[in-house]
């Protein structure tokens, strides 16, 4: 597990690229994946927060791009899911690449922690395979099952 506390530059940075993206997905008319009912702004916004943390963790460049999630990684060729709640699991869906890699991010605006990793390929084992909340069935993948973070992603 590695903490990232991020600065408030960074913070008014991922809120303007997330609300860019929830704007952009509201004019093109895409709707919400995967059954989700709740809030686009604060999954845009936050979900640019945990890719940031990522790309700090990693002392990597974060472009902030919009309208590029299927076309390569959110850091890199790494997908991010950033959950708010510490004991959550990592999220791969059904549809997700099996060649990416997934980092499971955890935390609530400033503090983060990045908690570990997994390849989509083996993300995908039935045993994790569960359907919450009357949502399509998505891989929820313990953190103890990630090769911890920091290892070289």
């Amino acid at each position: 597990m590695f903490e990232v506390e991020l600065s408030w530059a960074e913070v008014e940075m991922a809120a303007y690229v997330g609300m860019r993206r929830q704007i952009d997905a509201l004019r093109r008319g895409l709707p919400d994946k995967h059954g989700y009912e709740g809030s686009g702004w604060d999954n845009h916004i936050e979900g640019a927060m945990g890719e940031i943390a990522v790309a700090k963790a990693l002392g990597r460049y974060w472009n902030g791009s919009i309208g590029t999630f299927k076309d390569g990684g959110d850091v890199g060729k790494i997908q991010v899911r950033c959950r708010s709640k510490l004991d959550y699991d990592l999220i791969v869906r059904q549809d997700d690449r099996d060649s990416d890699w997934f980092v499971l991010v955890l935390g609530r605006c400033p503090r983060y922690w990045v908690i570990g990793y997994i390849r989509g390929v083996e993300a995908k084992q039935e045993q994790w395979l569960q359907n919450h909340g009357g949502r399509p069935a998505a891989y929820f993948i313990p953190q103890t099952s990630l090769t911890p973070f920091p290892s070289h992603v």
